[in-house]
């Protein structure tokens, strides 16, 4: 809580500077490229909640079924032993009842006594069997229902079942596409790695990490020859692969800025340093701008958190983060 006060004071703070000190129009740039930059992380962050949570229902509903699916198996079976059971009880009392009747009609002549006895275990034999016939209709339709919802349920696993099958071969369409994509910068940055320049992959995409010394000059914004040419080399790629969003972070180490410079703070040098880095990406290229999104972290997401020079060198830095778009599977969960 108190680190948002802090980065709110900052804000505000840098708000009325530029306010006071640059043009309305410019600070009406400036503002919309922020608020921009805010959307875009908050959109990002919003799909990757619902992916996660998504993906993790389904796992959970499918869990339910197999369950669902294996009690209602097992009372089927149940049901059948009971229905068997009932109908071989059926088939018993059926033959007591014409065992019986048989008799009576033997008798017919004998007794009064004798004749209302036979009679009356014969309505109760009639009445019992009436019962379990009853009986026997009633687990007949239950067993006809439960093989209906048993045939349903089967159905929705088996619907469920091809829809993960579907967002796992997105998935791993992605992940087949991230690791072309940091083979194809790996190799045309070849030359770069180990200058100031390296290329990893992690949480699904791919983070291009440019130190300050290939970049710039201490203290400015203006992109270096060297690093001029390895952006380009870059650009190249990018416009080869137009499904690639690309994130611009600029970051600084933990040295304030010289007072009565032209930066208001770390927050305004790294955020300028990404744009510099934006306009060379576009600068004779045919990526569109909407795909790049600059944005500036200050001095707040070190490597190295010790302060030190060797830990302020590492993070003085510029990341260039490319992310697969994932319009597919968004695609995927809305038509569920």
């Amino acid at each position: 809580m108190i680190l948002s006060n802090i980065k709110t004071s900052l804000c505000i703070l840098f708000l009325l500077l530029i306010f006071s000190c640059a043009p309305p129009r410019q600070f009406n740039e400036l503002r919309i490229e922020n608020d921009d930059c805010q959307k875009e992380r908050e959109m990002l962050k919003s799909k990757n909640e619902k992916l996660s949570v998504e993906n993790t229902e389904l796992l959970s509903k499918i869990e339910v079924l197999d369950k669902n699916r294996s009690k209602w198996s097992k009372d089927s079976i149940r049901r059948i032993e009971e229905y068997n059971q009932i109908r071989r009880d059926f088939e018993n009392l059926n033959t007591r009842y014409y065992d019986l009747k048989k008799t009576q009609e033997s008798l017919i002549e004998g007794s009064s006594s004798e004749t209302r006895k036979l009679l009356q275990q014969l309505q109760a034999t009639q009445d019992d069997l009436y019962k379990k016939e009853d009986e026997l209709n009633k687990f007949s339709h239950k067993i006809d229902k439960d093989k209906k919802d048993l045939q349903g349920l089967k159905m929705e696993l088996e619907s469920r079942n091809r829809r993960l099958v579907e967002l796992e071969n997105v998935l791993t369409r992605k992940d087949s596409a991230v690791n072309a994509l940091k083979k194809k910068v790996s190799t045309a940055l070849l030359g770069f790695e180990g200058q100031g320049l390296s290329v990893t992959q992690k949480n699904g995409k791919v983070y291009v990490s440019l130190e300050e010394k290939l970049l710039f000059q201490s203290g400015s914004t203006q992109v270096d020859a060297k690093g001029v040419n390895a952006l380009k080399k870059l650009a190249t790629v990018l416009e080869q692969n137009p499904d690639i969003n690309i994130m611009i972070e600029g970051h600084t180490d933990d040295v304030p800025v010289i007072q009565g410079s032209r930066f208001k703070d770390n927050w305004d040098l790294s955020v300028q340093r990404a744009t510099s880095i934006v306009r060379i990406l576009l600068d004779n290229t045919t990526i569109k701008p909407d795909r790049l999104t600059a944005s500036g972290r200050g001095e707040f997401m070190p490597v190295d958190a010790r302060q030190t020079p060797e830990a302020r060198q590492k993070n003085r830095r510029t990341e260039i983060i490319l992310t697969p778009k994932l319009d597919e599977l968004f695609q995927i969960l809305d038509s569920n």
